[in-house]
């Protein structure tokens, strides 16, 4: 059976149905969507794309990104400069397999209990994949719901933006949240989950607060990438340093002094959490097995989490 770029499991495709895209999958994105037609540019095209549109769109970041559109009607992505309610991002020149690792991280972070928005890869016309996401920052018609990076409320910009601490962002989820006890328990597991998948990219513009309903909360979860299959010489388990360290972490680095000490969990929140985790992770595998990375990344993602999950959990 097929696997679905969108929800990465199996399908039973069915005559009336894309052979692609699963209903569960083409349900996410659209209820009347019928199928996902691949996008009107290449790689290349999509990069160029995206240089040339940068300063018309309020996304920013490192790697190319186009804003988009869902036409319902004709079963597909349109770019756009403005309004866009979905981001779209090609393979970076000279990165390997960028989107589908991203796919791959973003789906991990769902199964083990982390807020993310939709998101799924999408075929281009020269058969690469782009990874889709939908923007969490809007609502309604024309709503814009108010967005702040941790670089932002550090006084800090993009040039700085690994110049602090896991334990400085603690202080500033205290600072501004509604409910800070609420939002560092989500902090410390998507610090435990980054550290499984090898996602060493976590500075500080990759969290971010949002009022939604009346209340100051971490937005959902994006950017989530396992670095360590990008960055072939990376030396870093973490981009912000805990308990002043950035690699060679401990569990009691990671657990008994960030999720007690800093984030101030009890213990029976956090074994609750570790547990919830834990049992999430026996998932992981057979995600992995599932994802649209080739089979040496695969292998790599695999032997990676074997040896961050020792050393997390025993």
């Amino acid at each position: 059976m097929p696997v679905c770029p969108i929800t990465l499991k199996l399908f039973e495709a069915r005559k009336e149905q894309s052979a692609l895209y699963s209903r569960e999958g083409l349900r996410r994105l659209h209820p009347r969507l019928t199928a996902l037609t691949p996008l009107a540019f290449t790689v290349e095209e999509q990069v160029l794309e995206a240089a040339a549109r940068a300063g018309k769109m309020s996304i920013q970041g490192v790697q190319p990104k186009l804003s988009a559109v869902l036409k319902p009607a004709g079963n597909r992505f349109e770019v756009v400069d403005s309004g866009g309610r979905f981001i779209l991002k090609p393979c970076p020149p000279g990165w390997r397999e960028v989107p589908a690792n991203e796919s791959l991280t973003m789906t991990l972070a769902a199964i083990g209990g982390i807020e993310t928005p939709d998101h799924g890869l999408v075929a281009a016309i020269d058969g690469t994949w782009t990874y889709w996401i939908r923007r969490f920052d809007r609502e309604g018609r024309n709503l814009r719901l108010p967005l702040e990076d941790f670089a932002q409320l550090q006084d800090l910009s993009r040039d700085t933006k690994y110049d602090s601490s896991m334990e400085r962002v603690v202080v500033t989820v205290d600072r501004h949240c509604t409910f800070p006890v609420v939002e560092r328990q989500k902090l410390a597991l998507r610090v435990l989950f980054s550290f499984l998948v090898g996602n060493e990219d976590m500075h500080l513009k990759n969290f971010s607060l949002l009022r939604r309903d009346g209340n100051i909360e971490l937005s959902p979860a994006y950017d989530l990438l396992a670095t360590t299959l990008v960055i072939r010489d990376g030396l870093d388990e973490m981009a912000l340093p805990i308990r002043g360290k950035k690699s060679r972490l401990t569990r009691d680095d990671l657990v008994g002094y960030f999720c007690g000490e800093r984030c101030r969990l009890p213990d029976r929140i956090l074994n609750g959490m570790l547990g919830g985790l834990e049992k999430s992770v026996q998932a992981w595998p057979d995600v992995i097995r599932r994802s649209f990375l080739s089979e040496p990344l695969r292998e790599r993602y695999l032997a990676m989490l074997a040896e961050r999950k020792a050393r997390l959990f025993g």
